[in-house]
């Protein structure tokens, strides 16, 4: 039983990476988190270290389990993960300075999220991986999609993302009551409406979380096509995705204190989601069947440095920011 294929991998495998999430969100909750606190900069970094060793390791064992190239596959699809999450922390920046949500409430929000995100992941990447099998000329609209995507993203990189006038936002308002102010760490409050009935309201720590979980789809959008334009094996595909994503809370914690110095980086992704976009297209040019995986990693992690040296090079001067929220 156990040793049956599921999606091209045995099920004992999916199994134990299960296991491994479930038991890190278990520690995370339970243990590391269980009383409501502040988390600092310092023990953000340890945790991000943590989470980042933890997703090498297991991409070690893919290694081990499945081969040199599903290893490479892997970890060049954990690096841009680990990468466009950078930029989805910012934005959540944005989002929590928005609604006010202080520093002590933020790792709620973001371990919720984190767990729509794994929910939601798994059905776009086993959705995308079925399409991909029945129609493989599909890849080819992901690469063009990615190469569209990173040339927008490079024109609007000084463009700030708008939380006030997100449509998902005004919808929600619009249809659901809504509370101005925070009620500690309380998603939902019961309070009087305007009839003077009791009646339940959204907090903005809720709010917060919808839109959490609303740049994710969109940052998904971005980030699914580019990993199956690697490798379009699910399991690959969803382990390196999950575990580059379930340090992005601790990394916020760290990134959020110094946004100004990585003001560059979105850049470098633009370059990268373009690269990513035409690999496929090169290949074909070139007769190969794809860019070789030492390549691609290669050539990811130069354009990545590059963006986050010049990036810190150019700040190198800029005045210290104000404590984040």
């Amino acid at each position: 039983m156990l040793e049956a294929i599921w999606l091209g991998t045995p099920v004992w495998m999916w199994l134990a990476f299960l296991g491994v999430v479930a038991t890190l969100l278990a520690l995370d909750l339970g243990v590391l988190h269980r009383k409501q606190r502040e988390i600092g900069v310092g023990e953000s970094l340890v945790l991000s270290a943590v989470y980042i060793g933890l997703g090498l390791a297991f991409g070690g064992w893919v290694w081990w389990q499945m081969g040199e190239t599903a290893g490479l596959n892997y970890l060049t699809g954990f690096v841009i993960e680990k990468s466009l999450a950078m930029d989805n922390v910012f934005v959540i920046a944005m989002i929590f300075t928005y609604f006010g949500v202080p520093r002590l409430y933020q790792h709620r929000v973001l371990f919720w999220g984190i767990l729509g995100v794994i929910v939601l992941r798994a059905i776009m990447i086993g959705l995308g991986a079925a399409l991909v099998a029945s129609f493989s000329w599909l890849l080819y609209g992901f690469a063009a999609f990615l190469i569209i995507t990173g040339i927008k993203m490079w024109r609007m990189a000084e463009t700030p993302f708008d939380v006030a006038n997100s449509p998902l936002l005004r919808w929600v308002r619009r249809r659901f009551r809504a509370t101005d102010e925070l009620h500690g760490q309380a998603f939902w409050v019961r309070k009087r409406d305007a009839s003077g009935r009791l009646a339940w309201f959204m907090t903005p720590l809720f709010l917060a979380l919808l839109m959490v979980e609303f740049v994710d789809v969109v940052f998904a959008v971005d980030s699914v096509p580019a990993i199956f334009a690697i490798t379009t094996d699910p399991f690959v595909v969803y382990t390196s995705n999950i575990f580059a994503i379930l340090g992005l809370r601790a990394l916020y914690f760290a990134l959020s204190a110094m946004v100004e110095r990585f003001h560059y980086l979105k850049y470098a992704l633009a370059l990268l989601l373009v690269f990513i976009g035409s690999k496929i297209f090169v290949a074909d040019a070139l007769g190969l069947a794809k860019i070789p995986p030492p390549v691609s990693l290669g050539i990811t992690f130069g354009i990545l440095a590059v963006g986050v040296g010049f990036s810190l090079w150019k700040t190198r001067n800029a005045p210290p920011a104000g404590r984040p929220l």
